[in-house]
């Protein structure tokens, strides 16, 4: 709209017509109607009403995903009410009595109360201006910057991918690695801006970028922002969010402006599987990738069934997800790595699964890796045999050599019935590198003639059988046993007692209870 029409010619009119049209070249507002009004005259005024009435008239976009969130204008105190803030709501909506989460900060409070425009209502959502009286936080507990948001929104990032766009009027290219001044909601924090793939932008150009923020902010995918300079003297730019957890990208990775490109315009399962590869993780917990895509939860049940998607551990109860792509990266991995340590280590049964878990470039979480070696078993690539895992066609057989030390490690441990010796008193008494006295006793551990109680301790079976005996049956004449009792029935230090007891309790034999061990029922 261009006012006070009255106070100049036609010559003069156009040439402001013409630079507008000019400063809007390249922004959401090039093409936009110019309406010159007077409101002395009233010239200009029915076609205003015309231009507003057609806006209006329009159908309504499709509201913004995600969960309720008011980035705070203003936060002040009533007296009498307590804490009201005040702000926009770009998605979602809240009711009254309803329960908001502050961040940063992590505080929870009740929604006491709501207005529009001053006007008291029973809900506000997104698009209005709200001002919101909350109970159980404190005024210095937020402030201009801070978001109230839908409980369920947790994660704050200091790292997010993004697609920027330089203005016109930046006036000089922007380098990788500039410090900007970030404007995301009503937050406003220093920056380190990183061009995906180096170089610089200049003036009307537009790529990926990611933001290092100086501090954290709640940002989501979709989210838009501007970008100020260091001394915010100029606007450069501005942009939206894409990844709104990102990690450090190495140099040369391969797809991933692909995948940036997906995740930003490409439906739900299309966004969760580029999301699901970009981060670094086996997996993602169903929290993190529901508030990655900003989508709710009910949205998310496109995904578990998406193909490529891999809920974890099934699609009737994910608790987390996965590609098909990355498990079958992971699957060639593991069986390599469990291939190498058979040829590393012929005379070894299997390898721990921890340490088989340790070795994986992926970063995989215990309970994931579980289902994974499951995974395995079930489709008959793989063999557990409780905390080891092999391959089907390994099998272990001792040379010569192996089996004559075979027999003397067992008439050792036979011997010594309750007191073996430790795996150092062996290598001494036998002279043998602990290394090959690991192996055989791995060899006979999984043929059953010997039982390893500690890692540095195993027992002969006929002992450690013997053992349990004295166990069962003292704690079904008394109901319980003390380490201390133990060590006198088998005649042997409190040092093999305890660590045979916490065999016991590891092996389903014995539960603890305090210092007393029961049988397990």
């Amino acid at each position: 709209m261009i006012t006070k029409t009255d106070l100049v010619d036609a010559a003069r009119l156009a040439a402001v017509r013409e630079e507008i049209e000019v400063l809007t070249l390249d922004t959401t507002l090039e093409g936009a109607p110019i309406v010159p009004v007077s409101t002395l005259t009233g010239e200009g005024l029915e076609a205003l009403r015309g231009e507003i009435g057609a806006l209006l008239a329009a159908p309504p976009g499709p509201p913004p995903p995600g969960y309720f969130r008011l980035p705070v204008d203003r936060a002040f105190v009533i007296h009498g009410h307590g804490v009201v803030v005040t702000g926009t709501a770009i998605a979602g909506a809240v009711e009254q009595g309803g329960t908001v989460r502050v961040l940063p900060g992590n505080e929870t409070a009740r929604v006491r109360s709501l207005e529009v425009h001053g006007v008291p209502v029973p809900r506000a959502g997104h698009g209005q201006r709200v001002a919101m009286n909350l109970v159980g936080v404190e005024r210095t507990d937020l402030g201009r910057g801070h978001v109230v948001c839908d409980p369920r929104l947790l994660r704050l990032t200091e790292r997010f991918d993004g697609h920027v766009q330089m203005r016109p009027a930046a006036r000089r290219p922007v380098a990788s690695h500039a410090r900007v001044r970030l404007h995301i909601g009503t937050a406003e924090v220093m920056a380190k801006l990183v061009i995906l793939g180096g170089g610089q932008l200049v003036p009307r150009a537009s790529g990926w970028a990611q933001l290092v923020l100086s501090e954290p902010v709640l940002a989501l995918r979709g989210d838009r922002f501007i970008l100020r300079d260091e001394t915010a003297q100029r606007t450069l730019g501005g942009g939206v969010v894409v990844h709104p957890f990102a990690n450090r990208h190495r140099r040369g990775e391969g797809d991933l402006e692909e995948r940036l490109g997906t995740l930003r315009a490409g439906t739900p399962p299309a966004a969760a599987r580029a999301f699901l590869e970009l981060i670094p993780e086996f997996a993602s917990d169903r929290a993190t990738v529901t508030q990655a895509l900003n989508l709710r939860d009910e949205e998310l049940a496109t995904v578990a069934t998406a193909p490529g998607v891999l809920p974890v551990p099934d699609a009737e109860a994910p608790e987390a997800y996965t590609t098909t792509a990355k498990w079958e990266r992971l699957e060639a991995e593991v069986l390599g790595v469990v291939s190498a340590a058979h040829r590393t280590h012929p005379l070894v049964p299997g390898l721990e699964m921890e340490s088989l878990r340790t070795q994986l470039s992926f970063e995989v979480l215990p309970r994931a890796f579980r289902w994974c070696v499951d995974r395995l078993v079930a489709a008959g690539r793989l063999v557990r045999e409780e905390s080891l895992v092999r391959a089907p066609e390994h099998r272990v057989a001792l040379g010569a050599g192996g089996r004559a030390l075979g027999g003397r490690l067992e008439q050792l441990l036979c011997e010594a019935r309750f007191t073996p010796p430790d795996l150092r008193q062996l290598e001494e008494t036998l002279g043998v590198a602990r290394k090959d006295i690991l192996e055989v006793l791995a060899v006979l551990e999984s043929e059953g003639k010997v039982v390893r109680v500690m890692p540095d301790l195993y027992y002969a079976r006929a002992a450690a059988d013997e053992s349990v005996a004295l166990v069962r049956t003292h704690c079904r004449a008394h109901g319980e046993i003390t380490a201390a009792t133990f060590r006198d029935l088998i005649g042997a230090s409190r040092k093999f007692a305890i660590a045979f007891l916490d065999w016991c309790d590891r092996t389903g034999v014995t539960v603890r209870v305090g210092d007393l061990r029961k049988l397990r029922r």
